[in-house]
């Protein structure tokens, strides 16, 4: 039976809808990590032959988990004995975990003190750094929590953001102020000032004494921090320019004297990237790095965003003179880097709303 004129019509309009929607969709987004992936993955990007021996031919970057609920994923950390990687949703003001057996994501902790970075120490405890309460603190075995670090001199912390632990037990970790300055990811000091109650500086928590050192405040807003695989260095990411109009947008090295303190600070690698601009010429763009981890080679993968498409993801820098050599390319501004999975083979990224993760032939320097 021939169907009515009026009938077809309406059947091509609904294709033709779903196919524009469809175009649309994918025109949007960098990428669709419900289609198939072609080997080897285009965003897995090799800008200088030495990453060649990182870069999986037969490997995809996956996209673990993903919420329009999720607002600001943060500070990834790895758990060996549990297998599981948590992190932080700092608006949310919870921590969410990821179950490799399973791929199972629930809540892990709520409230979290508008935690932002998480690690966890050489007996296997967690350990936050909370912008909401200002504090560094410690998850016992009792799940009882222990204060580590509240303040300096007399005066309030801004608002701990990433740390890393020392084989010996100190705790590093950095204080730029974000969560000082907002409600939305902390309390808001409204003090008028980008330093909410004092100078943004890099810390060490003495693991015997308790005692809170500062080691640095000579960068404008220290954020993602890590160690070289020998502990004798020290990379922090500096994100000042979000405040500070002459702040470079770069990750610094310090050498490390005797497990305590930090000199012949530098430049290790500038986040300036040089892109092929919309009239096909190249033109220099500078983003953010925030967090930053070492593999066993001493490389550093750092995420980076607040630029776009070809830019956006993780930068990796050689060792030696902080040369980028590859890239991973996310459709989300990365925050936060970790290396885990049970060869600490995997890279976990926390992008914006989602979770994502590619296995690399390296291993990560460190325990997470």
């Amino acid at each position: 039976m021939t169907q009515p004129a009026s009938t077809d019509r309406r059947s091509f309009l609904t294709t033709a809808a779903a196919m524009t929607a469809a175009a649309f969709a994918r025109s949007a987004f960098a990428r669709d990590y419900k289609e198939p992936t072609r080997y080897p993955d285009p965003d897995i990007v090799t800008l200088d032959k030495r990453f060649k021996k990182y870069a999986l031919g037969n490997t995809p970057i996956q996209r673990l988990y993903h919420s329009e609920q999720m607002l600001w994923a943060e500070g990834p950390a790895w758990n060996g004995v549990g297998r599981y990687l948590l992190w932080s949703d700092i608006p949310n003001n919870v921590q969410l975990r990821w179950l490799e057996e399973d791929g199972h994501v629930s809540v892990f902790r709520n409230p979290a003190g508008n935690s932002n970075g998480n690690t966890f120490d050489f007996q296997g405890r967690q350990i936050s750094f909370q912008h909401g309460t200002r504090k560094v603190v410690r998850y016992e075995y009792d799940g009882s929590v222990t204060t580590l670090a509240s303040e300096f001199n007399g005066k309030s912390l801004n608002a701990p953001n990433d740390g890393a632990v020392h084989p010996n037990g100190d705790i590093w970790f950095t204080d730029p102020g974000y969560g000082g300055l907002m409600n939305y990811e902390g309390v808001n000091a409204k003090t008028g000032s980008v330093q909410p109650y004092q100078k943004e500086a890099i810390y060490r928590i003495d693991a015997k004494t308790g005692k809170v050192h500062q080691v640095s405040d000579e960068i404008f807003k220290p954020n993602g921090l890590c160690f070289s695989p020998d502990y004798k260095k020290l990379y922090v990411a500096d994100t000042g320019a979000s405040h500070y109009e002459n702040a470079p947008k770069n990750i610094k090295v310090w050498d490390i004297v005797d497990e305590k303190t930090l000199k012949n600070g530098k430049e290790f690698a500038s986040m300036k990237l040089s892109m092929k601009g919309p009239d096909g010429k190249m033109v220099d763009k500078a983003g953010f790095a925030d967090g930053i981890r070492a593999d066993e080679d001493g490389n550093i993968w750092a995420s980076a965003g607040w630029v776009g498409d070809g830019y956006d993801g993780v930068h990796v820098f050689e060792p030696t003179e902080g040369v980028r050599i590859g890239q991973i390319l996310l459709p989300e501004i990365c925050s936060n880097v970790c290396f885990g999975g049970s060869k600490r083979s995997r890279l976990f990224m926390t992008g914006s709303t989602s979770l994502y993760a590619v296995y690399v032939e390296t291993k990560g320097a460190h325990i997470t």
